[in-house]
């Protein structure tokens, strides 16, 4: 787990990919200190040592199989409510899976608002409507489904849903799938939602 403190009344809870807690990981957390909030990180997988890419498959079916979507978010919202009374404001962002949790947790009013980098699995809980404001990015393509048809269908008052140049995983640096500018432009506009949310 990670967990900066800025003493700051926003805390951000940042939910990794199938990989675990990795390099990718640890820098977003420490651009996010770097803006002024507290920071945790919860560790998902259950293991120290973080999945590498080459690992995709085996980092999936563990995820899958050890922890699934129910439980993670079953795990986030008791974290949640542990920390609720110290926050004035309390923001989720998350990645791939991550995103999927966030957006299981936007359900009930755990948190302020919710930013999710490419959470494909959104798809399979459209049942959910948040009860935050929330910021979804998508690539432009998804291996796995139509990514317009989904943000046709996620398109209501209380979502914001951008799609950005590149594939899945474009935020991250140590990813063959990097896109700058689409990393730089999606920090931006997570940023300034935190801002326009916290005011």
């Amino acid at each position: 787990m990670i967990s900066i403190d800025k003493k700051s009344d926003t805390l951000i809870v940042v939910l990794h990919e199938i990989y675990g807690i990795n390099q990718h990981i640890q820098n977003f957390c420490s651009l996010l200190s770097g803006q002024g909030y507290d920071v945790i990180c919860p560790n998902l997988i259950g293991k120290e040592t973080p999945f590498d890419y080459s690992q995709e498959e085996a980092a999936y079916a563990h995820f899958m199989g050890s922890v699934g979507f129910e439980r993670a978010s079953y795990h986030i919202e008791s974290v949640l409510l542990s920390i609720r009374a110290r926050y004035k404001k309390i923001f989720i962002v998350g990645f791939s899976i991550g995103a999927t949790i966030a957006w299981l947790c936007s359900k009930e009013k755990y948190a302020d608002g919710i930013v999710g980098y490419y959470g494909s699995r959104i798809r399979n809980y459209l049942e959910i409507t948040p009860h935050c404001p929330t910021l979804l990015f998508f690539p432009q393509e998804e291996k796995s489904f139509n990514v317009d048809e989904l943000i046709s269908t996620l398109d209501n008052y209380n979502i914001r849903v951008h799609k950005f140049n590149g594939q899945h995983g474009f935020s991250d640096p140590y990813s063959t799938r990097y896109h700058v500018h689409s990393a730089q432009q999606s920090f931006n506009e997570m940023v300034e939602f935190f801002r326009k949310v916290d005011q």
